[in-house]
């Protein structure tokens, strides 16, 4: 008898799991046609150096570095990750995760789906997107078991959508001026970069190294969750190790951290496995 029930258990657990994945995967499915139809055309179809002029200095220099004349413009992409994430809102405890994020340009859309493994055999999934000018954040158990639900609210979606602009080192195509970015000039290593999507409009700081290349985006406001409590708090970036692909050069690392009083709080470290990018025809 003993040994039945604890067939039976296992049999529903297993169920229970398969269930779990198809529910997430066709949810998932759903945001992707959601993103999708949100998609705009995008014009011009390929960049040409004549749109830099006007710009500061050293963003004229970053774009050279890391396109060439004639270079395709994004219109998607879709990134694979690897990396570890902090799932302690105090104190540190890293996670590993393994991530597949869908990116559309124009209008800016995303869904980042990460799979958390908080022990052997538990998984915390979770979708963190922007949609349609709508921001979401969603983590479960197994697919089953809701932990946060998060949507709707400006606060999110200008949190997500700050995510997209700080990302756009991916896809540099989105950050000329021809798709709707305004650059100003801070200093000989910072440019202040401003983004409009709906009613939504950030101005976000990009810091670029001595190769030229873009170091690091910050947000002087950004929601951060502690307690159930959301507080604003200024939110960095930092890419590294960039690589050229498909004729663009773009960071294979990243570490993103909340900016605290006491010194920076990382919570995302992780590097890009497989791009594959979609272009204007």
């Amino acid at each position: 008898m003993i040994l039945f029930v604890i067939l039976a258990l296992t049999a529903i657990i297993a169920v229970a799991l398969v269930y779990g994945s198809i529910r997430w995967q066709s949810a998932t499915k759903e945001m992707h046609t959601r993103i999708d139809a949100s998609r705009l055309l995008i014009g011009p179809k390929r960049y040409s150096s004549n749109e830099l002029n006007g710009l500061p200095a050293l963003v004229q220099r970053y774009f050279r570095a890391v396109l060439k004349d004639g270079q395709p413009m994004v219109s998607a992409v879709s990134v694979e990750h690897t990396g570890t994430f902090n799932m302690s809102e105090t104190g540190e405890r890293w996670k590993p995760f393994t991530s597949t994020q869908r990116v559309i340009t124009q209008r800016p859309g995303f869904d980042w789906e990460g799979r958390i493994e908080m022990m052997p055999g538990l998984t915390v999934r979770v979708h963190d997107a922007y949609i349609a000018g709508e921001g979401i954040l969603h983590a479960t158990l197994f697919g089953l078991v809701s932990l946060v639900d998060i949507r709707g609210t400006p606060e999110v979606a200008q949190g997500e959508l700050m995510r997209f602009f700080a990302e756009a080192a991916w896809y540099p195509t989105a950050l000329l001026p021809s798709q709707g970015v305004r650059w100003e000039a801070v200093d000989n290593t910072s440019a202040k970069a401003t983004l409009k999507d709906g009613g939504i409009t950030l101005t976000m700081l990009f810091r670029f190294n001595e190769d030229g290349l873009i170091e690091s985006v910050r947000a002087e406001v950004r929601g951060r969750t502690v307690a159930g409590a959301v507080i604003p708090t200024p939110w960095e970036g930092r890419w590294s190790h960039y690589e050229l692909r498909d004729g663009m050069r773009i960071p294979l690392e990243g570490e993103v951290a909340w900016m605290l009083p006491e010194g920076p709080k990382p919570y995302w470290r992780g590097r890009i496995t497989r791009l594959d990018y979609e272009f204007t025809q």
